[in-house]
């Protein structure tokens, strides 16, 4: 569940030209706010029936398959020489394989809701190690603020005056280190995969190939064939591959072409509030006040760190 500037499967090439598509990009940036944030809910019923690697896999697996199709309908080719499948093997690791596993494994302790949330602070993460890792992320009074706000929020969610009451601390740490894998991921792409001349399609398809192999060897190392395969997991599985990770990457590829990364990473602000609606209306999951008043404070903080200084 990433974004363009942030956190999910995207490739690294430059902006491609503008195409003009039938539907409208604001209809697509819905859709694609909607799906990510039902991610979270589908984890959710996914792992009450399946265990967390089987879950990741089968994501992986089905939203494969959907961008594969897009390329065989594109006519586009994956991409060529050793160096760049081992750069994309690591990008799929950091960015897919990695995160949605962390994410997976979370939600056997920790709320949708909360998960949903821990996803947004990866433009938080993405911020702090840019100004470490990468010399074009000057910091400014406005970056460096957004930093400290957008922690305050994440302090508050997790309602750190009451000793973390409640909460899980191994599910929360684990949802935190998936949201710190995306911008890690980012900037390793960044320094590696930059103009290899393939396209967006071709880069993310390879990639979310090669976590789909990652995912196959390690899912029989610790876990066992199921022996039942419950329907309704198993659609929610279906439906986060198909719809959370091909579908949306490829809304996504469209939405970075026709408006740019800028507008596109806007997304990363809608999604802890649908996963939040999702769990607690159809999940009935609890929500204390320090929740959705923290989340505010993290979307604020985040905002901050993406803004432009001005010249």
């Amino acid at each position: 569940m990433t974004t363009v500037a942030t956190p999910r499967t995207a490739s690294p090439t430059g902006t491609p030209a503008r195409p003009r598509t039938a539907l409208d990009w604001r209809i697509r940036f819905g859709v694609l706010s909607l799906i990510w944030g039902f991610s979270f809910l589908l984890i959710k019923v996914g792992t009450d029936g399946y265990a967390p690697f089987q879950v990741t896999f089968g994501r992986l697996l089905f939203g494969t398959a959907v961008l594969v199709a897009a390329m065989a309908v594109k006519r586009e080719r994956l991409p060529r020489g050793a160096r760049t499948w081992g750069h994309l093997a690591v990008a799929a690791l950091l960015l897919n394989a990695l995160p949605f596993s962390l994410f997976a494994y979370s939600e056997l302790t920790i709320p949708s809701t909360l998960a949903g949330i821990c996803n947004a602070t990866s433009p938080l993460w993405g911020m702090a190690l840019s100004l470490v890792a990468l010399s074009e992320d000057r910091p400014t009074r406005r970056r460096v603020a957004g930093l400290g706000i957008g922690f305050l929020g994440v302090l508050t969610v997790l309602g750190v005056w009451q000793g973390f009451h409640g909460l899980d601390a191994t599910g929360t740490a684990m949802a935190l280190l998936a949201s710190l894998s995306y911008p890690v991921g980012w900037i390793y792409v960044r320094r590696t995969l930059v103009g290899t001349g393939a396209s967006h399609l071709s880069m993310t398809g390879a990639q979310l190939l090669l976590a789909t192999v990652q995912l196959a060897v390690v899912t029989p190392l610790f876990t066992t064939l199921p022996s039942r395969f419950p329907v309704v997991p198993l659609l929610a599985i279906v439906a986060l591959g198909a719809l959370g990770t091909g579908l949306a990457i490829f809304l996504q590829y469209g939405i970075v072409a026709e408006v740019g990364p800028t507008t596109a990473q806007m997304v990363t602000y809608f999604i802890p509030v649908i996963a939040t609606a999702a769990g607690v209306a159809i999940l009935g999951e609890s929500l204390a006040w320090s929740t959705p008043v923290g989340a505010v404070i993290v979307l604020a903080g985040a905002a901050l760190t993406q803004a432009k200084p001005r010249r």
